[in-house]
């Protein structure tokens, strides 16, 4: 992906006049969109492989690594037959291996290093078979993070975040998937049926962009990645189901702008949790309450009134 990636770049560079010789610092990715727009060589479906490559790029590592709480982690203190019986139940290939806390990573094991190992010794550790694994920090760029796992081989690595502490893990296929798409293999789930726009159900574990690409609801940027973090953060406690929360119309929440928005704006209602995560959400539009008509009885002429009693 990396080799096709810099052929095309020093390709279209080529095509539209640019010097090969000139060099990456020579000219920014500004630069290179302007360049792509304006040439008539290349045809829609390359210009738009070239900018997906390019947003791509600028995705972060946090942005697709797998979550610490759904990483299947190993103890350095399993024996191998313990370690067995617990990598027969996944579908992974590769597993982190602590020495404690989920925050000592010390290495990985591969499957065949459990289960096609005839020759050891049934009580031999899990930790006697550790490789050493690659960290990255979460803030690395997807591209910046794929060139460096595919020059030094790595497969996996654990991605750490600002404190120091194991924020999840990323794979190389999950890099590759963040540019090209999905990559399914026998043990993924049939994906079901992506229906944009609203109503809709979502899992909670949807980025911002991913979301709004989805359902056409831009939620308010803030200290969260996901509509799961955006809803925590809103409620200001663990959600639970049932929990709705209220979304403006308009360009990130901030008041009507489109006029395709909705004037009620959306409703998130949270259907289901996985632990304390948010794992789906029902989004739909909210309709203003009907503003209640007051009727005024008809004036009657005064010589059509019934007398009073004298």
């Amino acid at each position: 992906m990396v080799r096709a990636a810099d052929g095309a770049t020093r390709m279209v560079t080529d095509l539209l006049g640019a010097s090969p010789a000139a060099g990456r610092e020579r000219i920014s990715e500004a630069e290179l969109r302007d360049l792509v727009a304006a040439n008539t060589v290349l045809d829609p479906d390359e210009r738009r492989i070239i900018d997906e490559v390019l947003v791509a790029g600028e995705s972060l590592v946090r942005e697709v690594m797998m979550p610490r709480t759904e990483v299947v982690f190993l103890s350095a203190r399993l024996t191998i037959a313990e370690a067995a019986r617990l990598v027969r139940a996944e579908t992974h290939t590769r597993y982190p291996v602590v020495d404690g806390t989920h925050d000592d990573v010390v290495g990985f094991v591969h499957l065949r290093d459990v289960l096609l190992r005839p020759d050891l010794d049934p009580c031999t550790t899990v930790g006697e078979l550790t490789r050493e694994v690659k960290q990255l920090p979460g803030s690395k760029r997807v591209l910046a993070a794929l060139t460096e796992m595919r020059r030094e081989r790595q497969h996996i690595a654990v991605v750490v975040d600002e404190y120091g502490g194991t924020a999840g893990i990323v794979t190389l296929e999950d890099l590759i998937e963040e540019l090209i798409g999905e990559i399914h293999d026998e043990y993924d789930v049939a994906p079901e049926p992506v229906h944009a726009g609203l109503p809709a159900v979502v899992d909670g574990r949807l980025n911002l962009a991913d979301f709004a690409e989805r359902t056409g609801v831009a939620l308010p940027a803030g200290p969260y990645e996901t509509v799961g973090g955006f809803v925590m953060a809103v409620l200001g406690r663990l959600p639970v189901a049932g929990d709705e929360i209220p979304v403006a119309a308009g360009p990130d929440g901030a008041g009507a702008a489109d006029p395709d928005d909705p004037p009620g704006g959306w409703l998130l209602r949270v259907l289901a949790l996985e632990g304390r995560r948010v794992s789906r959400l029902a989004v739909s539009a909210m309709r203003l309450p009907e503003q209640r008509r007051e009727v005024t009885a008809p004036a009657v002429p005064a010589e059509s009134r019934p007398a009073g009693p004298s």
